[in-house]
């Protein structure tokens, strides 16, 4: 696992390698996978944001890698996602292309906090795709009557939360009620985002999350039915690795206007840098989609090229708005240096998280 000493991680960087366009031009290959299957693993449910991620990439890739290979999506929930990446990492061994990976920040945080389920690590693999999401968060409209651009009087109001586990993606929106103050009791283990909506559709929960993905898909029909109503996104990162608003709801304010306005939340401090670092590991570069570490260079830039040609397409803009959002898909360089800093924590954000796990929710490590 890779950690930093320093307090400042270089965000600005970061932001720019998955914003800018990336010039890759990998070399010819030869690589052909007709009448070939590849299985496209998720360690998730299928009802949550992965899932719509990962059956929105499989048909394209399909399009576009040599050969024109049937791509499955399979399934493998379980411990917060850790079971899953624990069966990718002891499948290595799977070379030929047959098989890739897709993570989520829930894959990332554990590996980050030295959770004792962690059985893979992140170097062993070839990461081919890098894509950045969003999140949105959302009340029922009761309680979102009492939202004004800050969570003052909602303070004292106590909330359900359906939760994949403390130390999944949910550790972000958790902070995030910690820091505005509101008293959400989680109920822990949910196998994916989507089972919290359900969760909140059947009056069980009233608040909750959902990626970008799983929100427009699966939360906007319950906005127009009026059953709930989104009050802040967890934002974007600009170049300079600023927080501004989630392009995708540029209508909506981000955490940190929010946090901003709401009494005893600061956009500054160690609480802040530890939220920081773990949203740029749970959204920036949230999902990524690997290959075994022993799968050979040809087959490693034909995935890439695959990709390249995905986002080139005329259409993707638009094919890809409704389930992906506006976010950067990076591949080549981008996503081998996303995959790092999606992969990399300082040690004082580390530390100020695990204390706040062990002294909130008993978790340690």
């Amino acid at each position: 696992m890779k950690q930093y000493n320093s307090t400042r991680i270089g965000f600005g960087g970061f932001a720019a390698s998955l914003l800018a366009s990336v010039a890759f031009a990998p070399p010819a290959v030869a690589q052909d996978f007709t009448d070939m299957t590849v299985e496209y693993v998720i360690p998730f449910s299928e009802s949550g944001g992965s899932a719509a991620w990962a059956n929105f990439y499989a048909p394209l890739m399909s399009e576009a890698l040599p050969g024109n290979p049937t791509v499955v999506v399979r399934y493998r929930p379980g411990a917060g996602s850790t079971e899953g990446a624990n069966w990718f990492q002891n499948n290595q061994d799977t070379t030929n292309g047959t098989l890739v990976f897709g993570t989520s920040g829930s894959t990332q945080f554990p590996y980050l906090l030295g959770d004792p389920r962690v059985r893979y690590e992140y170097d062993d693999w070839k990461v081919v795709l890098a894509s950045g999401t969003g999140g949105v968060v959302y009340l029922p409209p009761d309680l979102a009557e009492m939202f004004d651009g800050d969570f003052d009087a909602l303070q004292g109001e106590s909330f359900l939360y359906g939760s994949q586990g403390a130390t999944s993606l949910d550790l972000v929106p958790l902070l995030s009620f910690k820091m505005l103050g509101l008293q959400v009791d989680p109920v822990f283990g949910i196998e994916g985002r989507g089972d919290g909506r359900l969760m909140f559709e059947r009056g069980e929960a009233n608040i909750d999350y959902q990626t970008t993905p799983a929100y427009l898909a699966n939360v906007t029909p319950l906005v127009d039915q009026g059953i709930a109503v989104p009050v802040f996104t967890f934002g974007a990162l600009d170049d300079e690795g600023n927080i501004g608003r989630d392009p995708t709801f540029p209508d909506l304010p981000s955490f940190k206007e929010v946090c901003e306005a709401t009494e005893g939340c600061e956009t500054e401090g160690l609480a802040w840098d530890a939220w920081k670092a773990f949203f740029v590991s749970g959204f920036a570069a949230q999902k990524m989609i690997y290959l075994p570490g022993g799968t050979p260079q040809e087959i490693i830039d034909a995935y890439t090229a695959a990709f390249e040609e995905i986002k080139a397409r005329p259409d993707f803009a638009e094919i890809s708005e409704e389930t992906l959002g506006i976010y950067s898909q990076a591949t080549g360089q981008a996503a081998i240096r996303a995959s790092d800093q999606a992969t990399t924590i300082t040690d004082e954000a580390k530390q100020y998280v695990l204390d706040w796990l062990e002294e909130d929710y008993a978790v340690t490590f």
